[in-house]
């Protein structure tokens, strides 16, 4: 039978031994606590469903790469390429995220209280009923989404340059406007409506669940006045090729 929780200090740990001591822990207790983390890489690779990690510090690069349905809550901020091609799960960062989280994620859901680095979303994909999700609380760095292929960004803040660059599949939700210019070549791109309209009201409940008490208001969950940016053609570079 597993205990309730573990709590581990890491400390000044290499990320190897910082990883094993993980690995063992979980074969013992479904929630580990980590403490004074400083940097270490790896934290929660491949971690399965049922599984729960909280981090007290900073994780260092590629946080649940390859997760299979665990659970990682983030007391602070959080290094590049977090959830690298997540399989399913959830991640929680009380602070703000580094450039590439959700590289070529496959599933699950990534909420950053803050704001992210570059290239956050890139080469998202999804298929029948797996849908990576990011929500994003602040502002964006350039080339949000990326050759995204598909599942769901939102971002409450504002975007940098370079957005959508590539994008065949997915919806960005977007709460400030974009000018006419900054809208990308072969995107749609309007109010949010319809079901879309039901899909962000229940990400930006979720958002508030996590964050509400941290922040100086909740932010608004009916999704209105945001904008939808998704491609108009699932092969934007038909015309390139014979």
């Amino acid at each position: 039978m597993c205990a309730n929780k573990i709590i581990i200090e890491l400390g000044t740990d290499h990320f190897a031994p910082a990883n094993q001591k993980v690995r063992e822990a979980l074969a013992q207790a479904d929630v580990i606590e980590l403490n004074n983390v400083l940097a270490q890489r790896y934290l929660g690779s491949a971690m399965p469903a049922g599984k729960r990690l909280e981090i007290h510090g900073v994780p260092g690069n590629d946080m649940a790469c390859y997760m299979d349905g665990g659970e990682i809550e983030v007391y602070g901020n959080a290094q590049d390429q977090i959830g690298n091609t997540m399989n399913d799960g959830h991640i929680v960062i009380h602070g703000r995220c580094g450039d590439a989280t959700g590289y070529g994620m496959r599933g699950g859901k990534i909420f950053v209280r803050d704001g992210c680095g570059w290239r956050v979303g890139i080469h998202m994909k999804q298929y029948q009923d797996k849908c990576p999700t990011i929500v994003i609380g602040g502002d964006a760095g350039s080339f949000l989404g990326e050759y995204m292929a598909g599942g769901i960004i939102v971002l409450m803040g504002t975007s940098g340059e370079y957005l959508a660059t590539g994008m065949h599949g997915g919806v960005i939700y977007l709460k400030n406007a974009l000018a006419e210019e900054d809208v990308p070549a072969g995107m749609q791109y309007g109010p949010v409506e319809g079901e879309d309209l039901e899909t962000l009201h229940d990400l930006l409940k979720e958002y508030n669940q996590h964050f509400a008490e941290e922040l100086p208001a909740p932010v608004d969950e009916s999704g209105k006045g945001y904008y939808c940016l998704r491609p108009e053609s699932s092969r934007p570079y038909a015309s390139m090729y014979a």
